[in-house]
């Protein structure tokens, strides 16, 4: 889907102008764009956050003369997808998150039960062997 797509999308499905939906998608993008060059983040919950990335100055290799060069630093936009989004995309893989994060509570729960069953039969064995 591209921009106008989406425009058209906005439109019909909100009863607006094709233009009433353009300009109100170009606010939403200069928002987003005017945030993240600030420094700011735009999160939207469900579907990912906006933030500015600072990535160092570093050296690299120029790959037909194998010289090295020095690459600047740079500030980078980056996008990262909310849970929402990603359960949307790959419901079977939300799943097994959901499952997994489900059997961790109760790991957590038998270990310290476990812990504190064998430290009392570990006392008194090592009482008995010091007599």
């Amino acid at each position: 889907m591209n921009k106008t797509e989406l425009i058209a999308h906005l439109a019909a499905k909100h009863e607006l102008t094709k233009a009433e939906a353009g300009r109100i998608l170009e606010t939403l993008l200069d928002a987003v764009v005017s945030t993240v060059k600030k420094g700011g983040a735009v999160a939207i919950p469900g579907f990912g956050s906006f933030k500015q990335h600072a990535r160092a100055a570093r050296t690299g290799v120029n790959p037909s003369t194998g010289d090295k060069i020095k690459i600047a630093a740079a500030k980078l936009p980056k996008f990262t997808p909310g849970a929402g989004f990603k359960a949307a995309v790959d419901p079977k893989a939300a799943a097994r998150k959901a499952a997994k994060v489900a059997a961790a509570p109760a790991k957590a729960a038998a270990k310290p039960a476990a812990k504190a069953a064998a430290k009392p039969a570990a006392k008194p064995a090592a009482k008995a062997a010091k007599k």
